[in-house]
C-alpha cells in the first residue's frame, strides 16, 4: 500500500509585520487591517501592557511645547542632578546617556526648541477627533471624556512666571483658559488652594482608563483579523521575498515590517539601516483605590512636575523624568517623590495600592521618528514618541498606513523622517 501523503498548510501569507504592540503598533495593525491588509502584531509582552498604559492618560493637543527648552537649558545642571527635581538624571546611566545627551542640549537651543514647537503643534493638531475616531472602531468611546485637563500654580509668582509659556502655548493654536484661584475652587472644589491660579486646557481628551482601551484596541485588532502573535523579535533582515523577522525558534517574512517597538527599537532599526539616537525616560506612576475621587480631571502642579490623574475608582500619580536605561530597577526615591507630591496636595492619602516604573522612547528633539528606513522603505519605522505616545497613535497610524499605500502622509510627518539624523 502507498504511504499516506503529509498534506502541509501553506505559510500564513503576511503583508505587513508590526513590532511592537504597544498603543502605536496596535494603532498601526488596526489601520493597516482596517485599509485591507493582512498583518501580524508582534511583541513578546502582552498588547498594551507596557507605558502605554501606565501613563496620564491625557489625549495632550496641548503638548507642543519640547522637553528641550532655553529655560530646561539654563537649568539643566540643577535639574540633572537634583534626584527631587521634575527631570532628573540615573546617574549610572551617565556615560551611556552622553551622546544623548549632546544632541539634547543643541535641541534646546533657542532656534531648534522653536522648530521642534512648531513641528509638535502640527502634529498633536488632529489627536482628538483622530481618537474619536479609532475609539469609535473598537468600541472605546465610553472610556473617553471631554474633561480637559490643568495646570495649577501655588503662587501668584509661578502664575505670573506661566503667562510667556501660556501666550507660546496660544500662538501654536493651543486652546487655554486662565482660571484666578476662585474659578479653579469652582471647578475643583475639592482640591486645595492655589494662590496662583491655573490654566485649563477645554479642549484636552482624557482616558478613564488606560489599560481598559488598550484592551479595547487589542480587541479590536483580533476582530480585524490581526495575528497576534507574543514572541520577541532579535533580527530585522531583508531578503528578495521582503522583510524576514527572526526570534528564537521563529521566524516570519512580510513584506513590508513596521519597527514599532518603543524603547527596545533601537538596535531593530539600526539593523535595517537606521541609527536612530533612541534613548529612554524612566516613568513611574502610584495608584489610590478609591470610590470617591477628589478631583474630576487631570491636574499637573506644575513646580513639582507630575500629574494627578482620576481613573476608573483610583487616584493616579504619574509622571516626572528620569533620563537612563533600559535594565536598571526602579529608583524608590523617585516613587517617595510622587508620593510626596500626592500628600502635598491630598494629605489624607494613605499608603498607594500599588506602584509601576515603564520605559518611555525619547529623542533629543521630542519629536518621533516616522517613516522609511534609511536602507528602503519596506521597513518603515514608528517609535519615539516620548510622552505623547497614546495622543499621537492614531495620527501615526495614518501616516504608516498611507507609507505603505504609497500616498503622501502630509507636510507635519516630514519632520519626523529618520532621515533627520
Amino acid at each position: 500500500p502507498m504511504p499516506p501523503r503529509l498534506v502541509t498548510k501553506p505559510p500564513r501569507r503576511t503583508d505587513v509585520a508590526v513590532v511592537g504592540a504597544g498603543v502605536i503598533g496596535m494603532a498601526c495593525a488596526l489601520r493597516l487591517a482596517a485599509e485591507g491588509h493582512n498583518v501580524a502584531l508582534i511583541d513578546e509582552a502582552k498588547p498594551g501592557s507596557g507605558a502605554s498604559h501606565g501613563n496620564a492618560g491625557t489625549i495632550a493637543d496641548y503638548a507642543v511645547m519640547p522637553v528641550g527648552t532655553p529655560e530646561v537649558l539654563r537649568d539643566l545642571p540643577r535639574l540633572l542632578f537634583d534626584r527631587s527635581s521634575p527631570l532628573a538624571l540615573h546617574r549610572a546611566s551617565l556615560m551611556s546617556l552622553a551622546p544623548w545627551l549632546v544632541r539634547f542640549l543643541h535641541q534646546s537651543l533657542p532656534g531648534p526648541a522653536a522648530r521642534n514647537a512648531r513641528a509638535l503643534a502640527a502634529l498633536v493638531a488632529d489627536a482628538a477627533p483622530l481618537w474619536r475616531e479609532m475609539a469609535g472602531e473598537v468600541g472605546g468611546s465610553a472610556l473617553l471624556r471631554d474633561t480637559g485637563c490643568l495646570y495649577l500654580y501655588a503662587t501668584e509668582a509661578e502664575g505670573r512666571a506661566a503667562e510667556a509659556g501660556l501666550s507660546r502655548r496660544r500662538d501654536l493654536g493651543v486652546a487655554v483658559e486662565w482660571l484666578d484661584a476662585g474659578g479653579l475652587a469652582a471647578l475643583e472644589p475639592g482640591l486645595p488652594p492655589f494662590p496662583g491660579g491655573a490654566a485649563f486646557f477645554p479642549q484636552v481628551l482624557t482616558l478613564s482608563d488606560p489599560g481598559a482601551m488598550m484592551a479595547r484596541l487589542a480587541a479590536g485588532c483580533a476582530q480585524r483579523g490581526v495575528e497576534i502573535i507574543r514572541q520577541r523579535i532579535e533580527r530585522v533582515e531583508r531578503a528578495p521575498t521582503g522583510v524576514v523577522l527572526k526570534g528564537r525558534g521563529f521566524l516570519r517574512t512580510a513584506s513590508r515590517a513596521v519597527i514599532a517597538a518603543g524603547a527596545q527599537s533601537r538596535g531593530l532599526a539600526a539593523q535595517a539601516g537606521s541609527r536612530v539616537p533612541l534613548d529612554t525616560e524612566r516613568g513611574y506612576h502610584l495608584e489610590w483605590d478609591m470610590a470617591s475621587l477628589p478631583l474630576t480631571r487631570p491636574a499637573c502642579p506644575v513646580a513639582r512636575g507630575f500629574y494627578l490623574a482620576p481613573m476608573a475608582g483610583r487616584l493616579r500619580a504619574v509622571g516626572t523624568v528620569e533620563l537612563g536605561g533600559l535594565g536598571a530597577a526602579p529608583s524608590p526615591h523617585r516613587l517617595a517623590r510622587l508620593e510626596a507630591g500626592a500628600r502635598a496636595v491630598f494629605p489624607g492619602l494613605g499608603p498607594p495600592d500599588r506602584e509601576w516604573m515603564g520605559l518611555r522612547p525619547s529623542i533629543p528633539d521630542s519629536l518621533p521618528v516616522i517613516g522609511p528606513s534609511k536602507a528602503g522603505p519596506e521597513v518603515l519605522l514608528a517609535f519615539g514618541h516620548g510622552h505623547i505616545g497614546v495622543t499621537l497613535a492614531p495620527a501615526t497610524a495614518r501616516a504608516i498606513a498611507d507609507m505603505v499605500a504609497g500616498r503622501d502622509p502630509g507636510a507635519a510627518v516630514a519632520a519626523c523622517h529618520p532621515g533627520r539624523f
